[in-house]
């Protein structure tokens, strides 16, 4: 069996966040303080050190296009960087079997007074490239790129979406095995990033390797089947990107969460307790695209006989409302026995649903109304609770761009020829 083109065993980073042994007066008296406070100096280096990563280790094949999935801090850049030699690991090892092409933030690896021309040489002569290997894809970089015009132009000058597509395009088309893309392709055009993808996709038919980091968790399911989570720079996972995308969206148990509110909100007739959002039967925040979403809202009526109606207004990230549904037994499709009826006094939950596949992929707040009649609201609590829908890639597989609108149901379709 061949050997993995990638190992990675026991990787660390370690960054000191302060100086030790610094030569000004300042310096000397604090240092001088530490050691009279008994500390010693593995003591004082410990407190100073932050771990970017440890104990990383996993195995990639060739061919394979691994994700890697985690939060702002979890340490993908910094394991990219190490992968690609920027900077050497404080622990473990690496063993690379190919050469790395890498993408990691714009400007990486160009000179900023040579021209683009000078640039696409020097990238290729750094990876062993003859020039006239070099000569023979020069065209199909540029036009890849889109920088004719500015080819003999310093790349100093270069905006910083020129920069990305062309050090997108010397990555993606020189030879190398192995190639490193970082979040950067954000900086491009919604059609510059469905074109890099497309090359992403080809270049792993051809038996290129490839590391793609992105928060864009539909971009990263659609092109990865396997990805790696990482969390404060450990490993968390390594498998099917879909099943790690479904973890990673699970709410945090040590993050404050909007997806619940507790409280008591209206007057003496009527008050609301708790609101929550449901999704797959547990609590959270985070929700797929293609799973329906429930508003639970508890409320207590403290006067009997009171008819009341709970209300759930959902509201988009610009503030736009996107829909109200109230309780009434004209306004929802199924049977409920509760909405502005009589209430015997007492608590109770009452839940709207939001059907799977409807609203677009984005952030929303609710607002929440408890009422007896039209022209009285007992309780309004505006913007009590948010919740993020995700696209995972189950309705972006073959369109890449934003969707516009603010709902996005499957929606029935007939074609038929016609001769």
């Amino acid at each position: 069996m061949t050997k993995p083109i990638l190992e990675v065993i026991n990787l660390g980073k370690r960054y000191r966040l302060g100086q030790l042994g610094a030569r000004s007066l300042r310096d000397e008296l604090s240092n001088l303080g530490k050691r009279l406070s008994g500390k010693s100096e593995s003591e004082r280096i410990a407190t100073s050190d932050f771990w970017a990563l440890r104990d990383i280790s996993f195995e990639v094949r060739q061919g394979e296009v691994v994700g890697i999935i985690g939060k702002n801090g979890a340490g993908k850049s910094t394991l990219l960087k190490l992968l690609s030699r920027i900077t050497e690991p404080t622990e473990g090892e690496a063993f690379i079997r190919g050469r790395v092409a890498s993408l990691l933030e714009v400007g990486t690896g160009f000179h900023p007074e040579l021209t683009g021309r000078n640039n696409i040489y020097l990238s290729g002569t750094i990876l062993g490239m003859t020039r006239n290997e070099i000569r023979e894809r020069f065209d199909e970089i540029v036009a890849f790129a889109g920088i004719e015009k500015h080819i003999d132009t310093p790349v100093k000058r270069y905006s910083s979406g020129m920069y990305v597509r062309l050090g997108f395009a010397v990555a993606a088309h020189l030879n190398s095995e192995i190639l490193l893309v970082d979040e950067v392709l954000a900086v491009g055009d919604v059609v510059y990033r469905k074109q890099c993808i497309e090359k992403m996709k080809s270049l792993a038919r051809e038996g290129r390797t490839i590391f793609f980091v992105s928060h864009q968790l539909d971009v990263l399911s659609n092109l990865c089947p396997r990805s790696i989570r990482l969390h404060k720079g450990k490993f968390m996972q390594d498998g099917a990107t879909t099943d790690l995308v479904r973890d990673y969206l699970k709410k945090d148990e040590n993050q404050k969460s909007s997806s619940v509110w507790e409280g008591l909100e209206g007057d003496d007739i009527a008050q609301v307790e708790k609101v929550r959002i449901i999704t797959d039967g547990d609590i959270n925040e985070h929700v797929n695209i293609d799973q329906a979403v429930e508003v639970e809202v508890t409320y207590r009526c403290l006067k009997p006989g009171s008819k009341l109606n709970a209300s759930v207004i959902i509201n988009n990230s610009l503030g736009s409302r996107i829909l109200s549904s109230p309780n009434l037994p004209s306004a929802i499709a199924n049977k409920d026995d509760w909405g502005y009826r009589d209430h015997p006094a007492g608590v109770y939950v009452s839940k709207m649903e939001i059907p799977a596949n409807f609203l677009n992929d984005g952030l929303y707040t609710i607002d929440i109304a408890l009422s007896t009649d039209a022209s009285h609201t007992n309780a309004y609590l505006e913007n009590v609770i948010s919740f993020t829908v995700h696209d995972t890639g189950s309705m972006r597989k073959e369109f890449q761009h934003a969707w516009w609108g603010m709902i996005r149901p499957k929606m029935h379709w007939h074609t038929e020829k016609i001769d």
